[in-house]
């Protein structure tokens, strides 16, 4: 990825009293902002956003602008093809796929991005500079692009079922955060989310719970049936809500563990062919596809080809992790495979299963990513690594050559606790503790030399929901640590934490605006 020397620059005139006292609080921090507040603007509601007429693809760009500054500011903006227009969108190929270049003066607000992606984020950038000043802007230059290509959030609808309409309201928030992929985690032990068509049980019977557990795995359940599932239908007007707004969905489906739901439905899918059940607590189990068969393999195979019609993105997620291997060592047939295949143990039996996926994804035009457990017993060289076992895995997968994405449970599972001492002031949550202040810190090419640095392809926050059954609970946690990650992939080369604290203090209204539930700590002392 091409790198632009970054330098953030803030030219206060004599006398300009908001820009000397107010500067511009966006985040992710620009590259480079210059300020002069004697050229400043005032939007009324008769003020226009002009498109080139050869720019079609603007006209959806603008129509969420107006749709976002109607909610947030009570703005009510035009739209036209007409050069003499307030605000004025054009695409400048020469800036690159997603930098952008703001400017507000008297004379008007100019945002060129290299791509339609570009002028998103410049708009994305005005809407926080409303929230802060109001509608009138004072005189602003803006350069800026993102360091990392792939800046990324995970929402795990297996362990809890979330509504397209809460799907799409997560998706607004990671495009208010400049974030470019939403990895959609659609399979687990207590719930297969995604309809197959050519495998109707599997949303039939796997995406059905008989009740769901109660605490941190009590002895108690909550006797309540669960479930839900997302028709393909569906799928694709997520697919196509996302695209509107430069964010590619990443589907995960999970192999070869993580399978007590799929085998539920398809009981021969598994290596005792009998008594599975959609699993009703939390955790690993050792319920896992079989290995030995190769109808397994038809089976992921089918799967996959409705998946990656449904789903446009170069990435197919396949899990592969917590995969344990008592069943495979008992199983007759695994062993077979073991021994047919000249693999030294269970590890090598996993490796097998996730690179003969692998190939088939590749004859198919994509790529595999899966969770850094796919490193054991060997993996190819196109495959992706997700490191989250901390660091380590993504490190050793890098210097082998590997694409990696860093999202280390050490600063990016969102899950976690985050204060010190949660009981009694924090929602639920599955443990541990990331800050603010901790995912902030968060260094992808940490003990990775400047060979070695390419191969990371960008960051990602995971918010796995055992404890979380509300959307109102998923923003609770993801936000404002969703902003910290954010400023990691967009401006890991100029961060400045106390910068940060002072500017989301300003970056927060847009949360409160939307009716964002966001958690307070960081903007208290309670996190300490």
């Amino acid at each position: 990825m091409k790198r632009i020397v970054s330098s953030i620059f803030l030219l206060m005139l004599a006398g300009a009293g908001m820009a000397a006292t107010n500067p511009p609080a966006i985040v992710p921090i620009p590259r480079q902002v210059s300020c002069n507040d004697q050229q400043s603007i005032t939007l009324t509601d008769d003020a226009r956003i002009t498109l080139p007429r050869s720019e079609k693809d603007l006209r959806g760009v603008a129509e969420l602008f107006v749709r976002d500054v109607a909610r947030e500011e009570g703005l009510t903006l035009k739209i036209v093809e007409k050069p003499e227009g307030e605000i004025r969108l054009a695409v400048d190929p020469q800036l690159g796929e997603e930098a952008y270049r703001l400017e507000i003066s008297a004379k008007g607000i100019d945002i060129r991005g290299g791509t339609p992606a570009g002028v998103f984020y410049g708009l994305q950038t005005l809407r926080q500079l409303l929230a802060q000043y109001g509608t009138t802007l004072p005189g602003v230059q803006i350069e800026d692009a993102p360091w990392f290509g792939y800046r990324g959030a995970m929402l795990d609808c297996g362990r809890h079922f979330f509504p397209i309409d809460q799907i799409k309201t997560f998706i607004d928030m990671l495009a208010l955060h400049k974030i470019n992929r939403f990895h959609w985690h659609l399979t687990e032990d207590q719930g297969w989310r995604l309809e197959i068509r050519r495998y109707p049980e599997l949303t039939r019977i796997g995406s059905q719970r008989a009740e769901t557990v109660l605490g941190n795995n009590s002895p108690a359940y909550d006797g309540v049936p669960y479930g839900g599932y997302y028709t393909q239908q569906q799928a694709r007007e997520i697919v196509a809500y996302a695209a509107e707004r430069f964010i590619t969905v990443v589907p995960e489906i999970e192999m070869p563990g993580h399978a007590s739901a799929a085998l539920a439905a398809y009981p021969w899918l598994g290596c005792a062919g009998e008594g599975y059940k959609v699993q009703t607590r939390w955790g690993v189990f050792p319920e896992v596809f079989c290995a030995g068969k190769d109808s397994t393999f038809d089976f992921m195979q089918n799967v996959l080809a409705e998946v990656i019609d449904i789903f446009p993105s170069e990435y197919i997620h396949v899990g592969g992790d917590e995969c344990p291997k008592e069943s495979w060592k008992v199983c007759p047939a695994c062993q077979k495979r073991i021994q047919d295949e000249n693999l030294k143990d269970e590890h090598e039996l996993q490796s097998y299963f996730v690179l003969r996926m692998e190939r088939w994804l590749n004859e198919h035009g994509r790529h595999l990513i899966g969770w850094d457990e796919i490193l054991e017993g060997g993996i190819s060289k196109s495959a992706t690594i997700m490191s989250w076992r901390g660091a380590k895995g993504g490190i050793a997968a890098a210097r082998a050559g590997n694409k990696v994405i860093m999202t280390p449970n050490t600063h990016c599972y969102l899950d976690y606790y985050q204060t010190q001492h949660p009981q009694g002031n924090e929602p639920w949550g599955i443990g541990g503790y990331v800050s603010v202040e901790k995912a902030y810190s968060l260094d992808p090419y940490d003990q990775l030399d400047e060979a070695e640095r390419p191969y990371i392809l960008g960051v990602q926050g995971n918010i796995w929901t055992e404890y979380m059954a509300s959307l109102a609970h998923v923003q609770h946690m993801v936000l404002p640590r969703l902003a910290a990650l954010a400023e990691v992939g967009w401006s890991y080369d100029r961060r400045n934490i106390e910068d940060f604290r002072n500017r989301m203090k300003i970056f927060r209204r847009l949360y409160e605006r939307n009716d964002y539930r966001y958690a307070p700590y960081f903007f208290t002392t309670e996190a300490e």
